[in-house]
């Protein structure tokens, strides 16, 4: 029979057992770097200094040297004679270059011209052919700057022939020519020496002029110096792509982007200005031309450059073809026109397009529409911001029309094409979310399209039957989304695609159920928009308006109840965007209806039914307590409106707000447990708060609404689950009540009045603690001794005479110390704060008079001294209010 140890000693060499297994490890791995170290070939260039990164690991080199400690740092090693000499020659080119710029500047004239020529050529020679001397005995720098002298010179040169071959010579045409020649001389002196960095890069600068400077010296108009800031550009992408040396490519991509916005903007503004359609053709071409430009760059460049220059292109061709019919219509509405032109742009989904750059066109057929919806933005906010100015004047009678309602003055006229613009799109994300499988099949062929220079199907793949989608996100590809081999946003099965197993978070790609669930919720707010921006544009009636907004509420709350109960994907944007609008629509709506006394019952007695009747058809959880809440609101309002229209003050109003939380107590205990019941109760209470601040000012209905909210509480305390909550709840507002009605009648012995309340609330509360000593003595005993004490404190604060307060005291001590004998946490802490303050009362006045007799130095140094004491004990004070604590928990 195997003999089976303890639990105890098989536990402890179970963990002897472990550690000598990490510590066998910890020797294994340490072998195993020394020994990589030991075949490792030594670094050629090992820079020397502090390498934390070094720390611990076994020296590079020859085994079994002796480890430097750690944080070794091996002393510096000299400078090289070559490299100080390098340093010298680089100061001696740079010297030679300013004297050069001052010889010439400030000595020409003293020479004649044969010196003058002879002296610059002759700089300019051996600067131009010092540097191929330098390089082959390996004086880099020193070639460089002498490259960067000879630069100098040659500009000096142009500017000595300017000034004396030819002084007549205009200056922005002769600056063109210079510029050209320098840049094809530089070019050429940059490919001979390929060594040197500086040549090719300042070619290309040189470059960038030649064509600005011609047609400005031409005085050509502002359409052909838009073409020479293309043409440049479009050098300059040539350079980008296939020239040589990352400076000189480097530069050519700086270039090239300020020479092509500066040539889209002039293209852009004259589009804008045109007079006419015809008149917008030419800068039209302009564009186009610029977007065929970038579209064949984007088709060789790398993935960002292609997809900014699939954006250039796409925004490029908005503003060439929306800019001819924008020129023959209003100018309000000319960005329908150009918003048509951009959506448009989505056909590239069926080009043959590389798919960096077709993403680039789609992202500036977006942005188009973005920006045709931000400018309808204004007119929307007027509309449901507008009607909030009726709060000011309630019921002062019906306006004209919808835009009087409002109170905007915005140029309507300007917004015209606001509602169009947001109806379309409305309708387009509508068609997207309603045939969506359509829209997904045409934008498969952008994912499953292979990316130029990849290898076959590496990139993007293709599956069985040629599915598309079986390569990797890093070779730039689209994995493929399910076993049926649709594309990843037509809602393909979740656990096949590259971003569900694994993935970081920010490389995962939406489904198609969230794609077409965002469709539908941009359809539903668009709509919603477009339909309050048409009434603001026609000025409807203000009844039409009304009543439009309150069907806009029905159809939203419809949406929101069938969407949540029929939507089969698993997306829930559409239900949860349409219960937020409804509600925003009902809000605007419940604003609009203010300046009518007839309207705001209609609205919001409809606006209550219609969410009441959806709370009743939604399904359980989070919808339907939102529909309840929002019905419960309304009635609150309508509540709050029969006491208006009953001419009362809103102090006399107030018990009339109080029926729609005294429904709510009846509504909760008929559903008892119900998730929405709760939420339901929470917005009663909040409208009895309501009624609570109107009754504010007027003492006797405040405490008459006190003890009303008192009765609801305690009927809410029936429930099992309420108890704790609304029980004392409902006990602070009697007792509160109870306060506040003395203090209105003006009582100065509050005593004969709360001690009919305290003796038989002590009796009830013994009798409790007799049959149940579990119960808590603030049930038992906290309300009927906080009727007396109270109220009586604060009257003893005010009262002048000593009898009072020495009653109260008195009385407070007696509490305590019985709080204390039979440890009863309320008779203690009530007993003990009442006394408390009541003590401060009667040692008020001596304080005062001792603290002004004291210096005014010794407060603060007997503070501080305090503060010391407590901060040197700080850890015996916390432990003995923890056992104060523990002391008071387990007491009753």
């Amino acid at each position: 029979m195997e003999h089976v140890p303890p639990p105890a000693e098989e536990l402890a060499r179970l963990d002897r057992e472990l550690a000598e297994l990490d510590a066998r490890r910890a020797q294994l791995l340490t072998r195993r770097a020394w020994l990589l170290a030991a075949l490792r070939p030594p670094a050629p260039t090992a820079a020397p200094g502090w390498n934390p990164s070094a720390w611990g690991a076994p020296p590079s080199g020859r085994p079994g040297a002796p480890a430097q400690p750690w944080g070794y740092v091996p002393p510096k090693q000299p400078s090289a004679p070559r490299s100080a000499q390098n340093v010298l020659l680089t100061l001696g080119g740079l010297l030679l270059t300013i004297a050069a710029i001052a010889f010439t500047l400030v000595s020409w004239g003293s020479m004649g011209i044969g010196g003058r020529s002879a002296v610059l050529a002759a700089v300019t020679v051996g600067a131009l052919a010092a540097p191929a001397v330098l390089l082959r005995r390996g004086l880099t720098a020193t070639a460089e700057a002498l490259a960067a002298l000879a630069l100098v010179l040659t500009l000096l040169d142009a500017y000595a022939v300017h000034a004396v071959a030819a002084p007549d010579t205009d200056g922005l045409g002769f600056t063109a020519v210079a510029a050209g020649v320098l840049a094809a001389l530089w070019t050429a002196y940059g490919l001979a020496l390929g060594k040197l960095h500086l040549p090719l890069p300042a070619a290309v600068v040189l470059a960038q002029w030649p064509l600005l400077f011609g047609a400005w010296a031409a005085g050509a108009p502002a359409l052909v110096v838009g073409w020479a800031l293309l043409a440049t550009a479009v050098l300059d992408g040539a350079i980008a792509l296939w020239g040589k040396g990352t400076g000189a490519r480097v530069t050519a991509c700086v270039g090239g982007s300020v020479m092509a916005f500066s040539a889209l903007m002039v293209g852009l503004t004259l589009s804008v200005t045109a007079s006419g359609p015809l008149g917008a053709l030419a800068p039209g071409a302009l564009l186009l031309t610029a977007a065929a430009a970038a579209l064949a760059g984007a088709w060789r460049a790398p993935r960002g450059f292609a997809r900014a220059g699939g954006v250039v292109a796409g925004l490029a061709v908005v503003a060439a073809v929306g800019g001819v019919p924008a020129a023959a219509v209003p100018e309000g509405w000319r960005v329908l026109a150009y918003l048509l032109a951009g959506l448009a742009l989505t056909a590239v989904v069926r080009t043959r397009l590389p798919r960096n750059a077709a993403i680039g066109v789609l992202v500036a057929s977006a942005a188009v529409a973005a920006g045709a919806l931000v400018g309808a933005l204004p007119g929307l906010a007027a509309v449901l911001l507008g009607p909030v100015t009726l709060l000011s004047d309630v019921w002062a009678g019906s306006p004209e029309g919808f835009r009087s309602a409002v109170g905007s003055t915005l140029p309507w006229s300007e917004l015209a094409a606001a509602p169009v613009v947001l109806a379309l799109v409305a309708g387009l994300l509508g068609a997207a979310y309603r045939w969506w499988p359509s829209p997904a099949r045409i934008a498969a062929p952008l994912i499953a399209r292979e990316e130029p220079g990849s290898a076959g199907a590496a990139a993007y793949g293709a599956g069985p039957a040629g599915a598309p989608g079986t390569g990797t996100p890093e070779a730039g590809g689209a994995a493929a989304p399910g076993a049926s081999g649709a594309p990843w946003f037509a809602g393909g099965r979740a656990g096949a695609p590259w971003f569900a197993g694994g993935a970081p978070a920010a490389r995962r790609r939406p489904s198609g159920a969230a794609l077409r669930g965002a469709s539908g919720a941009g359809a539903a707010v668009l709509g919603w928009g477009a339909l309050l921006l048409a009434g603001a544009v026609l000025d409807v009636p203000y009844a039409i308006a009304v009543a439009g907004e309150t069907v806009l509420v029905a159809g939203l709350l419809a949406l929101a109840v069938r969407g949540a109960g029929s939507d089969r994907d698993g997306s829930t944007a559409v239900p949860v965007t349409a219960l937020v609008v409804a509600s925003a629509a009902a809000v605007s709506a419940g604003l609009l209806s203010l300046a009518s006394e007839g309207v705001s019952y209609a609205v919001f007695g409809a606006l209550t039914a219609l969410f009441a009747g959806a709370s009743v058809r939604a399904g359980a959880g989070v919808p339907r307590a939102v529909f309840a809440v929002a019905a419960t609101v309304g009635g609150t309002v309508l509540s709050g409106f029969a006491g208006r229209s009953l001419g009362l003050a809103p102090h006399e109003a107030a018990p009339l707000v109080l029926l729609v939380p005294a429904l709510t107590v009846l509504f909760g205990a008929r559903l008892r447990r119900n998730p929405v019941a709760l939420p339901v109760e929470l917005t009663g209470a909040v409208g009895a708060l309501v009624a609570v601040g109107l009754a504010v000012p007027d003492a006797p209905f405040l405490a008459l609404v006190l003890a009303l909210c008192g009765v609801l509480a305690a009927g809410a305390a029936v429930r099992p689950e309420r108890r704790p909550v609304a029980g004392y709840l409902a006990a602070a507002l009697f007792v509160l009540a109870t306060w506040v009605r003395l203090a209105a009648s003006e009582v100065s012995f509050p005593e004969a009045y709360t001690l009919a309340v305290t003796v038989p609330a002590l009796v009830v509360g013994f009798l409790r603690r007799r049959k149940d000593p579990e119960a808590s003595s603030w049930t038992a005993y906290g309300p009927g001794l906080a009727a007396t004490l109270l109220p009586s404190l604060a009257v003893a604060w005010t009262d002048p005479d000593w009898q009072r307060p020495l009653l109260l005291g008195v009385a407070a001590l007696v509490i305590t110390l019985l709080g204390a004998r039979y440890r009863l946490q309320a008779l203690l802490l009530l007993g003990g704060a009442v006394l408390a303050l009541d003590g401060l009362h009667e040692l008020a006045p001596y304080v005062v008079q001792v603290a002004g007799a004291l210096p005014r130095w010794l407060p603060p140094a007997l503070a501080g001294l305090l503060l010391l004491v407590v901060g040197a004990t700080y850890e015996q004070r916390l432990r003995d209010a923890r056992r104060l604590k523990d002391a008071l928990g387990r007491m009753r």
